[in-house]
């Protein structure tokens, strides 16, 4: 899915957690159809790549450090945008905690086993044995932080009737493909649940809400934990995917350039993950 070249040209947008990863190939993206970029993340060196990305495509980037999950900073990063560019036309919220310290690849080895070889059936023991602070961590991020840009954002969407909002949710808030991590699926169920309810909210101000939920993403930290099973554990894995691959950051990109243009949909899930779920 592409969109013409420079149909954002004019348009200001925001990307957050653009350091690595699929954030930076969005913010990318955005910059090669025509909008001026604003990026933000925790991972300075991280963002300062991805700026120089940006600017290789002949967009302005502006980058930020901001924490998402700190109503203060939002605000703060929000009034330097306004600073800079004078508003905001394009939202995309992508920053988000994903499981990726050890114990969480033990409990993803754990889950692809379950579900890719013959298993007796049991409980898998992942949310009995889960820490308040682990939980309130992930909403802290990938809840509370799209809110905070949400509204930021709608702050200046909303009088000059002029906007698009797109939440990066997860296959993991719409199936149980990610039942290694529930506090993971449960923070992506609510964005999904948030990107509804706000969209039925604005759509009359032309501000158009909606949500990408990706199956496997192709990242270097993803190629990498591939690297780290074995040949054999992956391929299992891909048998629960029918395209028999992860999607590329590219693929996952040209969908959000295209909810950042100009379209009839609102609150919608568009879903790419290769028939993991139908």
């Amino acid at each position: 899915m592409t969109q013409s070249m420079n149909n954002l040209r004019g348009r200001v947008a925001l990307v957050t957690g653009a350091g690595r990863g699929l954030g930076g190939t969005i913010a990318i993206a955005l910059a090669r159809a025509g909008a001026r970029i604003a990026i933000c993340d925790i991972d300075m060196p991280a963002l300062e790549h991805t700026r120089k990305a940006v600017e290789s495509a002949d967009a302005e980037c502006f980058a930020l450090r901001c924490d998402v999950s700190s109503s203060n900073e939002v605000v703060a990063m929000f009034a330097r945008i306004v600073e800079r560019f004078g508003t905001l036309h394009i939202l995309v919220n992508n920053a988000a905690l994903v499981p990726s310290r050890p114990v969480d690849a033990e409990r993803r080895n754990k889950h692809y086993a379950y579900i890719t070889t013959p298993l007796p059936r049991q409980s898998l023991g992942f949310t009995s044995h889960m820490s308040d602070e682990e939980w309130h961590r992930y909403w802290d991020v990938n809840v509370h932080g799209v809110f905070y840009c949400t509204r930021e954002a709608l702050k200046l969407m909303e009088p000059q009737r002029d906007g698009k909002i797109v939440n990066i949710a997860s296959i993991a808030g719409i199936s149980p493909m990610s039942a290694h991590s529930p506090h993971y699926s449960a923070t992506k169920g609510a964005v999904i649940a948030f990107t509804k309810a706000v969209a039925a909210e604005v759509a009359g101000a032309n501000v158009f809400v909606n949500a990408m939920a990706p199956g496997g993403v192709a990242t270097p930290d993803f190629e990498q934990y591939l690297d780290t099973i074995g040949e054999q554990k992956a391929r299992q894995l891909w048998q629960v995917i029918p395209a028999g691959r992860l999607g590329s950051m590219d693929e996952y990109a040209s969908m959000v350039a295209y909810l950042a243009g100009e379209h009839y949909l609102v609150g919608q899930v568009l879903s790419p993950n290769g028939g993991a779920v139908i």
